[in-house]
């Protein structure tokens, strides 16, 4: 913990500076047109440069790309750490532990998929809390089972075996990566607030509980829909994760396959319907899972900046930022990838989060 009082004030002005050197939508649209070594060298005239020119004797192409993403978005969540006192600081780095789950999926992935550990090691963003040497002795493993055994002693280990057992009778991963995902925003509630039900009204801890709730609200919606569109005889209430506004349990159950019930019991929800209007339009308007996933994405960053404009001195400035970093490097990332097999230009796009 970061002794002293809390800071938003010079961490949001931190904040709006480096947002502003996020990449635009129309910076999308120019790397779309590009092949790997050209979106190498266009970085390299933007804030990416020192990872670029660092990482460039050693990687080349979409691997130099990748590389060069992730040091970068780590260094600028440590930036954030290294700015935040007292509070703020404690809010921050809880939420930052969301890259250990990324990483402990990303893993449990790769393991699945006879994936090389330095192919894996790639997509992995150091941002968490997770111990390099963790990191490491995990992509050691080539079992899942003995994965999850490194993690003993880690608040993962137990939801992770339990989920375990369900995994090997239906062989998905959903239940692993939801056990995942239920630890860390459960936990992250129950630090902040004391458990569901206890929320503070009002204050910075309330704004931080209220984006917390809806990127559970938005992860219960995709969760919903990824298992209608499955098939496999998975309970949906089994992966309701808890401390949402928007689902109980047996809604969650209700609307599975019911894509427009879906998006109708979003929009009737006055915290969400009176301020996502655009973003609920695309909801409306998509036509596979993919760009429903990618609506939800758009909606929950554009709910971030409106808590972030209406609560300038809360920590929402900074999770909106947090969300439109992790968006601007998923889209390169996007681009790189579909660029180096060959999908054409609007195949990409459709892979993209544009607001």
């Amino acid at each position: 913990m970061s002794a002293g009082a809390s800071n938003p004030e010079y961490v949001n002005a931190r904040v709006r500076s480096r947002r502003a050197s996020l990449f635009s939508d129309e910076d999308y649209r120019k790397l779309i047109r590009m092949g790997p070594s050209e979106i190498a060298r266009f970085m390299e005239e933007t804030e990416y440069e020192r990872e670029i020119n660092e990482l460039g004797a050693r990687f080349s192409g979409v691997d130099l790309i990748e590389y060069a993403l992730n040091r970068n978005l780590a260094k600028h969540f440590e930036d954030l750490i290294d700015w935040a006192d007292g509070r703020l600081y404690d809010l921050i780095a809880r939420y930052l532990r969301k890259f250990d789950v990324w990483n402990l999926k990303t893993i449990i992935r790769g393991i699945y998929t006879d994936t090389a550990p330095d192919d894996i090691r790639t997509d992995l963003i150091r941002a968490g809390e997770l111990e390099e040497r963790t990191i490491d002795r995990l992509l050691e493993t080539d079992d899942i089972e003995d994965a999850i055994e490194v993690l003993y002693g880690t608040i993962y280990y137990e939801p992770l075996t339990v989920a375990y057992e369900e995994f090997e009778e239906t062989g998905a991963l959903v239940p692993l990566e939801n056990a995942l995902d239920r630890e860390f925003y459960e936990n992250l509630l129950a630090d902040v607030s004391g458990g569901p039900g206890n929320e503070p009204q009002e204050g910075p801890e309330a704004k931080y509980i209220e984006f917390l709730q809806a990127e559970i609200d938005f992860r219960n919606a995709r969760n919903a829909l990824r298992l209608a569109r499955s098939g496999a005889d998975l309970d949906p209430a089994t992966y309701y994760i808890d401390g949402g506004v928007l689902f109980d349990e047996s809604e969650l159950s209700r609307l599975v396959g019911d894509y427009d019930a879906l998006v109708d019991h979003i929009a009737e929800n006055r915290r969400y319907g009176d301020r996502l209007s655009e973003a609920l339009g695309r909801l409306r308007e998509a036509d596979s899972l993919i760009q429903f996933e990618h609506a939800l994405d758009a909606a929950l960053l554009e709910y971030a900046d409106t808590l972030s404009s209406i609560y300038p001195a809360s920590v929402s400035a900074v999770l909106s930022y947090i969300l439109a970093k992790e968006r601007e490097v998923e889209n390169i990332r996007a681009i790189a990838r579909g660029r180096e097999v060959g999908l054409d230009e609007s195949e990409i796009e459709e892979e993209l989060v544009i607001l």
